[in-house]
């Protein structure tokens, strides 16, 4: 079908400027068990394809699921006319872009091999820890489990001979549960409630999120929640885990560094950003101990790809050095945007559509902070007040990504460096310009997990996309914490 696609595209007349096909195929498929009980099987199979055109300055793009050659011809047309009607009429003159033409492929983690995907034997996975979360505890009162694959291919064509085949498959596993007892409900989950667990690859990723034995885990850790005392109020240490640094990263440093946030989109919708295009190459983000790298290339992640949807090729890029701000997430397009307005900042691979029938704009992919050098207990000994908190349970933040309030489901108190007593309903506030000032110091590659989330939202009509994100454990100092009577 891919070849076929291309003959049909490279047939269409046009004597636009530039025009270029993204078709996409995706396959995906979620077992799920709550209470013991199997839910009905969840599949979707979507392709469809988008037209880009770039004429006369104005930019245009239409979505099709005809992909026949007179659908085709119909989006092509669509797209023209969208793109003259456009033009002198938009806030960039799309003549000072240049489109990329790429040629490649590339092929993530597992999508050589078959996957061993037994429906029966998944199914009985799920309920075997479903079953072991519940036992025959009465304080139990609900729990749930399941398992998502996600298998996508496409093919970008540019009209000047561009071509780039991308395959990616991923595994979603999770488990919740939530106990009860004396008016209290606690929930625990592996990974977050939000599938945090998500990740290129096959079947290997059951075993390395840890999902085998996870359900006895799971559970008795919401039950130590439930008669766990309040998380303290009060300035103190706070040691962040990967399952919440996932969420602080994305949230504090992605979405600010959007470059078509700073340019002014998106205001009306998912909010602008703090962060301003003179900060950059100067700005104090964080503390000496915060090192932020962009990485599509990396393998093992969610968001892990060779191309963006506009044919820019994927490589690692520093966005924090040394806690010194360098480079905001825009991609070909936005650079070209800032360089008419006469700030120059180099692009990353960022340009990308949740599906065929959106448009590509700046989003995260893989979003990491990188290891530093400290062991989880050397972390720990260095606090002599303070709390541990792991695993997002709910978040609200401003629209321009800077003052927020976080909270976590599991919580453990450090006295004179030691690991003291589980507590719940742990939180903590902070405002994104000086809360990674606070950075103390950030742990080695031994305290890093792997996370993501399935979720991003942007963009109008709203995208969701896949992101990645990696992070070792994190120590900051002084950090406003708050419990459930708080």
């Amino acid at each position: 079908m891919f070849d076929t696609i291309e003959q049909r595209f490279r047939k269409l007349k046009s004597s636009v400027d530039f025009c270029a096909i993204r078709y996409v195929e995706e396959d995906s498929e979620t077992l799920a068990v709550r209470q013991g009980k199997a839910e009905p099987l969840r599949r979707t199979r979507d392709r469809g394809a988008m037209i880009t055109v770039f004429h006369r300055g104005g930019y245009g793009y239409a979505a099709t699921a005809d992909c026949s050659e007179s659908g085709l011809a119909a989006a092509l047309a669509r797209a023209t006319a969208w793109a003259e009607a456009s033009a002198d009429k938009t806030v960039f003159d799309y003549r000072q872009f240049t489109p990329p033409s790429p040629q490649g492929r590339y092929q993530g983690p597992g999508t050589d091999l078959p996957l061993d995907w037994n429906r029966k034997a998944l199914f009985d996975l799920l309920l075997s820890e479903s079953a072991a979360a519940k036992g025959k505890d009465e304080r139990i009162v609900d729990w749930s489990a399941d398992l998502a694959r996600l298998d996508i291919r496409q093919r970008y064509v540019t009209h000047d001979g561009g071509a780039v085949d991308q395959q990616f498959r991923a595994i979603l596993p999770g488990l919740t549960v939530t106990a009860y007892a004396d008016g209290e409900a606690q929930t625990r989950s592996l990974g977050g409630q939000y599938g945090g667990l998500c990740r290129q690859g096959g079947m290997e990723i059951i075993a390395e999120a840890g999902l085998l034995g996870a359900g006895r885990r799971v559970a008795d850790e919401a039950l130590q929640l439930l008669y766990a005392p309040n998380c303290p109020n009060g300035a103190m240490d706070l040691l962040l885990m990967p399952e919440q640094m996932m969420l602080q990263i994305h949230e504090s440093i992605g979405h600010p560094l959007e470059l078509d946030r700073i340019l002014g989109d998106e205001r009306n919708y998912a909010g602008t950003s703090f962060v301003t295009l003179d900060m950059f190459g100067q700005y104090q983000y964080g503390s000496p101990q915060l090192n932020v790298t962009y990485d599509p290339s990396v393998s093992n992640e969610f968001a892990s790809y060779g191309w963006d949807d506009d044919g820019r090729a994927s490589e690692k890029v520093w966005l924090i050095r040394d806690g010194i701000l360098q480079a905001p997430l825009g991609g070909s397009i936005s650079q070209a945007r800032a360089h008419a307005i006469g700030k120059d900042m180099a692009a990353v691979a960022n340009s990308r559509a949740c599906n065929w029938n959106r448009p590509p704009i700046d989003r995260m992919a893989n979003l990491n902070i990188e290891a530093g050098d400290q062991s989880l207990d050397q972390l720990i000994a260095q606090v002599e007040h303070g709390v541990l908190m792991d695993t997002n349970v709910s978040w609200s933040i401003d629209d321009s990504r800077n003052k927020f309030q976080f909270g976590c489901e599991w919580g453990r108190i450090i006295e004179n460096g030691q690991l003291k007593g589980v507590v719940k309903n742990p939180g903590y506030r902070g405002i994104s310009a000086t809360f990674w000032r606070s950075l103390k110091a950030v742990g080695n590659g031994d305290t890093v997990g792997v996370l993501g989330t399935p979720n991003c939202g942007k963009g109008e009509p709203n995208q969701a996309v896949r992101v990645g994100h990696a992070s070792p454990a994190c120590l900051f100092s002084q950090i406003d914490v708050f419990g459930g009577e708080a």
